[in-house]
């Protein structure tokens, strides 16, 4: 398997599940150039672990700054940080890591 084969052209196919075992998630998230909705929040109830593995976004967050990230920049965004992409680029591709409570990541996107 290869992260950067069968990519998929469209915004209904943007995640795939690569692995899911217990409370650990791991998906290939191909954005095309797709941010979120306007006035679209994500409000999860785990932790995700989220690296750009190529181009770059903008990602929001409510009630702290916003975070713009390049290739290889990776963050914790704790469980229910409401946050959303509010710009990225066509070729993104990133990898998010979703589980129950932290891992030790010393980086989060919101309080702590």
């Amino acid at each position: 398997m290869n992260l950067f084969a069968n990519l998929p052209s469209s915004a209904q196919e943007e995640i795939q599940i690569l692995l899911q075992s217990g409370p650990v998630r791991i998906e290939r998230i191909v954005s095309n150039g797709e941010a979120s909705p306007q006035g679209f929040w994500y409000d999860q109830d785990q932790e995700e672990w989220v690296v750009l593995l190529r181009g770059t976004a903008t990602l929001e967050f409510q009630g702290n700054p916003d975070r713009l990230l390049g290739a290889g920049d990776y963050l914790l965004i704790p469980a229910h940080t409401k946050h959303r992409v509010s710009a990225v680029s066509e070729d993104a591709i990133w990898l998010g890591f979703h589980f129950q409570g932290a891992m030790g990541e010393p980086e989060s996107a919101g309080p702590v």
